[in-house]
């Protein structure tokens, strides 16, 4: 699905990795010829992508709230960064995503489908982090929805069971804002 999206984009292929964490998928989308910057909520991730990926511009900033103008990318690539945003925020990014996107752009997607609240605060505090963390899980008709809301329509979906080290189906979508190609 990355290289799907990654192939149908527009000239010049500009992609914001919005919630990019430690910038680990910058280089993919790169290697795709994509324009990649990146952006995230978290300082020190921030940091640690531009460490580890000088190559990329990353800033600091919320998905509720992205720091760029309008009409900006080819595309917005959002791999599991949706997935600790309560349902109450998801019209907010999804509105944020569309409007920095340009008339062609896509949007892209990824989460792990399924129902329910998840707390995964434990793996952390065994690492000896104090956090309270929930994974919000939804199904792939669920966001499909959402982002019908939000003015996009959905254009190409995949929902797999779990892979060796996963424990929960895995799901991509990619839409475009309606009405556009």
């Amino acid at each position: 699905m990355i290289e799907h999206f990654a192939s149908v984009l527009q000239a010049p292929r500009r992609v914001l990795d919005a919630g990019c964490g430690a910038g680990r998928m910058m280089p993919i989308l790169a290697g795709l010829g994509c324009q990649v910057e990146g952006v995230d909520l978290s300082p020190e991730m921030v940091r640690r992508a531009k460490m580890d990926h000088r190559e990329f511009r990353s800033s600091v900033g919320s998905l509720t709230d992205l720091p760029f103008p309008a009409a900006s990318f080819d595309g917005v690539f959002s791999w599991y960064s949706t997935i600790h945003s309560p349902d109450d925020d998801l019209p907010r990014i999804f509105a944020e995503a569309r409007r920095v996107l340009r008339a062609s752009g896509l949007l892209l997607i990824a989460f792990q489908a399924g129902s329910g609240t998840v707390d995964v605060s434990e793996s952390y505090r065994r690492r000896g982090h104090a956090v309270t963390l929930r994974r919000y899980n939804r199904t792939p008709d669920q966001l499909s929805e959402q982002l019908l809301a939000a003015g996009f329509r959905e254009v190409a979906r995949l929902s797999r069971g779990p892979a060796k080290y996963e424990k929960d189906d895995q799901a991509v979508l990619i839409a475009t804002p309606a009405g556009r190609c």
